[in-house]
This record gives structure tokens, C-alpha cells and sequence, in this order.
């Protein structure tokens, strides 16, 4: 049995899958992830697991160079729009409409669905390389 990391069987497998340059997307309850992505569907209730909570966990595994935002995080969850960019100092970041992020997430390998209820509180992330 894994004693650390993500314990999430089919999560621990998507991100050691990954490759440069690949996206994979964490977001909100509620938005809407095309057919063709893979689901790793986390929520449980109204809140749980946060958005930050499963943030964290991926960030600890995960090499991310860039990643993508929709613009209206910053008028309506710049909270969570300074915990994102503090915990990607060094990743470059691209805003777009957030009806623009919805259809780029179809280039997406996997989408995390968290329990997160606030506004606006999806990233989609280009994984880097450690080396």
C-alpha cells in the first residue's frame, strides 16, 4: 500500500502518466468537463474536497510550467486567484473567457471535479518536466 501522496488509485496513475507539455484540468463542482476527458470525480459534499485541498496534493506530484485561468476569477475569486499564482511563482499564466477555458478543456488528458462551490475556481495546468 502507498504510505504518502495521493492514495486515489486512478489519480495517482493520470499523474504519472503525464508528459510534457500535457494539460489536465482541477475544477469546481459544477463545471462541465467534456466527453472525451477523463473524470476523476473527488467530490463528496458541498465543499469537500476544496479546490486548494486537492490543489495541494497534485502540486506535491506534479511539475506544472504553465496554466491557464478565465479571466473572471479576478473580479469575482481574486482570493483564490493570489493562492493559485503563490503557488505557481514560476509557471507561466494565460487568461482567457471563462467560455473559452470550458472549450479548451477538451485538449485536457484528465479533469479533477473537486467539491469547490466558490466562483470561477478552475485551472487548467501544462505539466513540466523535473529535469
Amino acid at each position: 500500500m502507498k504510505k504518502r501522496g495521493i492514495l486515489n488509485a486512478q489519480l495517482s496513475y493520470l499523474i504519472a502518466a503525464l508528459g510534457h507539455k500535457d494539460l489536465f484540468m482541477i475544477g469546481d463542482a459544477g463545471m462541465p468537463i467534456p466527453e472525451d476527458v477523463e473524470v476523476v470525480d473527488l467530490v463528496l459534499t458541498a465543499g469537500v474536497p476544496s479546490f486548494k485541498q486537492v490543489m495541494d496534493a497534485v502540486l506535491e506530484e506534479t511539475c506544472v510550467e504553465g496554466y491557464y485561468l478565465a479571466h473572471e476569477i479576478k473580479e469575482f475569486n481574486p482570493d483564490l486567484e493570489d493562492y493559485i499564482k503563490d503557488s505557481l511563482k514560476d509557471a507561466e499564466v494565460e487568461y482567457m473567457p471563462h467560455e473559452d477555458l470550458k472549450k479548451f478543456s477538451s485538449k485536457c488528458r484528465f479533469a479533477i471535479r473537486t467539491g469547490e462551490f466558490s466562483p470561477y475556481p478552475n485551472v487548467i495546468l501544462r505539466a513540466g518536466v523535473v529535469f
